[in-house]
């Protein structure tokens, strides 16, 4: 018997009890439900462990203090988690999506993705978000009677979808990653429809946190000054009133006050929005949240100009910053010489990573080998840099 989580009260919460259940079927466990199961899957994964060595903006050498994947998938989880609990939804669901929502990124952030992406062009290219549904239902090795971690299907159907639905007027299933074509074909996450409550969610919390913790580590870097947040709507308001409040206060003190503030803010705004487009669409379940024409989790359109605003401030002044460029530019070159090399000489591939290739620059190779570099953190990826292209590299 299928065990409830009594914590999600909300009619339209997603019932761990209701579960549609794993591709490959398993008994249940005795003591967790089927999200909670998911969950711990999703960190005793090996995919979850190298996030500590996945960076966003800052290469892992540059500080220990900046976020990482890793710990930016962390602050995801507590937010989302805060956020279900106050919906009523189901808490451990909303963890399981938001621990798992970066497991597909490459090494180097998006920086490193850009140009994998650009290595793949003539093989289908590369998505992380496919990349994500890839590692937990294929590329994870753990489990004796399966591939992958065996997720429920919610958890897969959030992952996929948890930025609204992938087909519709103008877009169909063949213009979607190829492993998203490819899952498909097994088990249907029907991908027409919005994600369910705890998976849209997940995806704001994902908002919050990325954009209010590159603040904190543009701020660290030295990328730009609290003065320059001033003009920003909202960001500046808040870094006012803090210094306002607390007079000659330090500023990694001014940035952690201001940076919880917005955080909180922009949680409160979220909540206030969702509840009233809940109240408006009155859905009896997670089916009916699925089946409305648009999400029930959401910002107010003044919020959601104000994050544009963020957003757009934080490209140009930290992600485009001539020393991220700089950075930046290393690591996609070190991406660019590991897939050439590799994808025309796979036999230079790990023994076990040779499995399924086709030859020197075949399909087959360039997918082993793309999801070989995109497993990487940043600082293996730099180690096997050496190792392949440094004559004098002992480890080679």
């Amino acid at each position: 018997m299928p065990i409830a989580n009594p914590a999600a009260t909300a009619p339209y919460a997603t019932r761990a009890e209701e579960s549609r259940g794993r591709l490959f079927k398993e008994d249940e466990s005795a003591t967790r439900t089927a999200f909670q199961r998911d969950r711990d899957r999703v960190i005793h994964s090996g995919a979850f462990r190298r996030l500590k060595y996945k960076t966003q903006v800052f290469v892992y050498h540059e500080g220990d203090n900046y976020r990482t994947r890793l710990s930016h998938s962390l602050e995801v989880s507590q937010i989302a988690r805060s956020i279900a609990r106050v919906l009523g939804l189901d808490e451990d669901l909303a963890e399981a999506l938001a621990l798992a929502h970066d497991l597909g990124h490459t090494p180097f952030g998006h920086a490193g993705e850009t140009a994998l992406d650009a290595c793949m062009t003539e093989f289908g290219g590369f998505d992380h978000n496919a990349q994500t549904l890839r590692i937990v239902t294929k590329l994870e090795h753990r489990y004796a009677r399966f591939d992958g971690l065996n997720l429920t299907w919610e958890t897969l159907e959030g992952l996929v979808k948890h930025n609204g639905p992938l087909i519709g007027p103008g877009r169909s299933i063949q213009d979607l990653p190829r492993a998203i074509v490819e899952y498909a074909e097994t088990q249907d996450l029907e991908l027409g429809s919005f994600a369910g409550p705890e998976a849209q969610v997940a995806a704001l919390a994902d908002d919050i946190a990325y954009n209010n913790h590159d603040i904190d580590d543009g701020l660290r870097a030295g990328l730009f000054s609290i003065d320059d947040l001033m003009a920003l709507p909202l960001v500046g308001d808040v870094f006012n009133r803090v210094m306002d409040r607390y007079p000659g206060l330090e500023e990694p003190r001014v940035t952690h006050e201001a940076v919880r503030e917005l955080i909180g803010t922009m949680i409160s705004d979220l909540l206030s929005e969702t509840k009233r487009r809940l109240e408006a669409a009155k859905p009896a379940s997670a089916a009916e949240i699925r089946a409305l024409d648009r999400p029930v989790a959401a910002f107010t359109p003044e919020m959601t100009e104000n994050n544009a605003a963020l957003k757009s401030f934080l490209f140009q002044r930290m992600y485009r910053h001539y020393r991220v460029n700089r950075s930046m530019g290393k690591a996609q070159r070190i991406v660019r010489d590991l897939f050439a090399l590799l994808h025309q000489a796979p036999d230079q591939l790990p023994p076990e990573w040779q499995k399924g290739c086709d030859g020197p620059g075949g399909f087959k190779t360039a997918r082993r080998v793309c999801d070989f570099i995109a497993g990487m953190t940043d600082k293996f990826a730099i180690e096997e840099h050496q190792r392949l292209f440094d004559l004098h590299d002992p480890r080679a």
